[in-house]
């Protein structure tokens, strides 16, 4: 007998508030001194390219050459709901658009803090039945062409029977 179970998930909120530099102050003070490296780096922790967030710190400016002002960071502004929507994470577009417009840096500090912990909080676990064999004690029964009204029976044998019986589970952990 198979048990499906079926789990809807519910949005969790950031790990850490948007103000909550002091959790990880090598993270904010590397923001701080050297932010287009820093934007590269978390960008390459999640997974995307770290030349990414050189769109934000050129573009602007070259838009701007051509009139065109640019007021939302497109790259920051996509990495944030990148992370919301990969780790589930509660939120709406107008919020990440008024957070990475107020407050950027503080912005790619929630998200490197959100990636660092979940990438340390990863674990799996399998559990697998294990069946062991439990033989049954029974009585060997014989027949043979003697008996009564049986012919041209061969004679049989029946060998003790063997139950199959569910011990215990085996669980395994991976971190």
């Amino acid at each position: 007998m198979t048990t499906v179970v079926v789990q809807t998930s519910q949005k969790s909120g950031w790990d850490s508030g948007i103000c909550d530099c002091c959790h990880d102050m090598n993270s904010c003070c590397y923001g701080f001194w050297c932010f287009p490296c820093f934007m590269c780096t978390t960008t390459g922790e999640f997974g995307e390219s770290t030349c990414l967030p050189l769109l934000d710190i050129f573009g602007p400016a070259i838009l701007a050459t051509f009139g065109i002002p640019v007021c939302v960071p497109p790259v920051s502004l996509g990495m944030r709901v990148a992370v919301r929507h990969k780790y589930d994470i509660g939120g709406s577009i107008c919020e990440d658009i008024m957070v990475t417009c107020c407050c950027i840096w503080c912005s790619w500090c929630q998200m490197s803090r959100e990636i660092k912990a979940r990438k340390q909080s990863v674990t799996v676990v399998t559990t697998q039945p294990v069946i062991q064999t439990i033989p049954m004690a029974t009585s060997q029964v014989f027949a043979s062409q003697q008996s009564v009204g049986v012919i041209g029976a061969s004679p049989a044998a029946f060998a003790p029977a063997v139950q199959m019986a569910p011990v215990s589970s085996v669980t395994t952990v991976v971190k």
